[in-house]
């Protein structure tokens, strides 16, 4: 007697989340996080099961104890955030002309190290910078900016970097707390 095949699991009339509901959640959660409604801890409990909610109903009882907002009040949130955005763009553009300039290096030499030591090619004095804090070198058609390992970080454009980033010209480049704008020859 042979033992006859399972039977199929049963269909689900669960539907798949997609990454835009996911996101709406979330930024439920953030609004009424940013306006004292929720701690940081409840936060961040409530995102990650948002990320990792099965179903509609999962994510909605996320919210479901919060206030609803109202168009106006949702339409009034997203304008003051496009204004602070805004306001960030126009500093950035209006402080970094006014940044002392590194050169790039322009041909494949040895890297250009940057760091507090004097041994260093450039040498920053401020206590932020570490003592060996990067090196800038060229590498073919491109510039290579590598962190060695820095206490205060190096920064492309207020992004800080881990290992080597690629830079270019008119990129904003912090060692710690020092900023500077790359030029080219």
């Amino acid at each position: 007697m042979t033992t006859p095949p399972p039977a199929p699991e049963p269909l689900t009339d669960v539907a798949r989340l997609s990454d835009a509901e996911r996101d709406q959640a979330i930024e439920v959660l953030r609004d009424h996080a940013v306006q004292g409604r929720l701690s940081h801890d409840t936060f961040m409990q409530r995102i990650e099961l948002a990320l990792s909610a099965g179903g509609r109903a999962e994510l909605d009882s996320l919210t479901a104890d919060l206030p609803t907002q109202g168009r106006l009040s949702r339409m009034l949130v997203r304008s003051v955030a496009a204004v602070s955005a805004l306001g960030l763009r126009v500093q950035g553009a209006w402080q970094n002309p006014r940044l002392p300039a590194i050169t790039l290096p322009t041909a494949e030499s040895a890297p250009l190290r940057i760091g507090r030591l004097p041994g260093n090619d450039l040498r920053l004095s401020h206590d932020s910078v570490s003592r060996a804090h990067a090196e800038l070198r060229r590498d073919g058609a491109c510039w290579l900016l590598r962190d060695l390992g820095s206490t205060n970080g190096t920064r492309v454009n207020g992004s800080r970097i881990i290992g080597t980033a690629s830079v270019r010209p008119g990129d904003r480049v912090s060692f710690g707390e020092s900023s500077y704008r790359l030029t080219a020859q």
